[in-house]
């Protein structure tokens, strides 16, 4: 601790302000629970309107493309790649929302308070930072002394590790959506060789045509309406997560160097989207 800080501390008695931590707040993901439903009652629905006696379910074709596509993605990375995309996706369906706006007023008002009365009076306020695991961590080197530059190294690899991380697992998804319609390629030139091989026996014809052609209609679904747009998804989420974090860095470095907190709110400004800066000082 620098004697600075501890100077300021010792000046300043008046009691410490409350500041209020924002949450993540968790929630189903209405739109892509919904868009998932309404796009497969669309095509449905297009398949009844038709009122045609064709068969649109066949487990051959299902099991060339779905397993097909699980174990040809399985080819391109590790299993422990796979358990963790198998995670990120899993929680897809759950999404966090954040409030930047929120989250940057109490990270100047933190800067505000360290200011005044030295960063070990931020140590009063660990049940409020310890709502977010990465705020903590990060406040905790400024509260134990780590210098500017040690915490900003420390804490982009961390971000840039993690991003990468996501980025991975963005990446199975969306090559997972690559693969789904070869699979439904491969499967329609089975279903063809099948039918070519039994031209003879025309009961023949009708079923192997049905893998032939059904395999390319599973392959298109599964690689257009899922797997593209959950990979758009986790891509997403992974920038968001990437700039909340990013802003508590940047107060987490700013403090520890001293900055005056008008600098940090400037600071905070030029990552935050125009709609979501904030104005503490006005």
């Amino acid at each position: 601790m620098s004697d600075a800080a501890t100077t300021d501390e010792s000046q300043d008695t008046s009691p410490l302000p409350v500041v209020n931590i924002p949450r993540a707040q968790k929630s189903a993901d209405l739109a892509t629970i919904l868009g998932l439903i309404f796009t497969f009652g669309l095509i449905i629905a297009a398949i009844a309107v038709k009122q045609t006696d064709a068969r649109f379910i066949d487990g051959s074709s299902l099991l060339i493309v779905v397993l097909g596509t699980l174990t040809a993605t399985a080819i391109s990375y590790t299993l422990e790649e796979l358990k963790q995309a198998g995670s990120i996706i899993a929680h897809s369906m759950v999404q966090k929302q954040w409030n930047p706006r929120l989250l940057a007023n109490s990270l100047v008002s933190l800067a505000v308070i360290a200011k005044k009365k030295g960063v070990l009076a931020l140590s009063n306020y660990n049940a409020e930072l310890e709502k977010n695991e990465f705020l903590f961590q990060s406040f905790q080197m400024v509260i134990d002394g780590f210098n500017p530059e040690e915490i900003e190294f420390l804490l982009t690899q961390e971000l840039e590790a993690e991003y990468e991380r996501h980025k991975r697992s963005a990446s199975i998804t969306r090559r997972a959506s690559e693969i789904a319609p070869a699979m439904g390629l491969i499967g329609t030139l089975i279903g063809l060789v099948m039918m070519l091989a039994n031209l003879e026996d025309p009961e023949k014809i009708g079923p192997a045509m049905a893998i032939a052609l059904l395999t390319t209609f599973y392959g298109a679904i599964l690689g257009t309406i899922v797997m593209a747009p959950l990979a758009v998804k986790l891509e997403k989420r992974s920038s968001d997560e990437f700039m909340m974090k990013s802003l508590v860095k940047i107060a987490a470095v700013s403090i520890a160097s001293q900055d005056n907190p008008r600098k940090l709110e400037m600071l905070l400004n030029s990552e935050l989207p125009p709609a979501q800066r904030i104005r503490y000082f006005d």
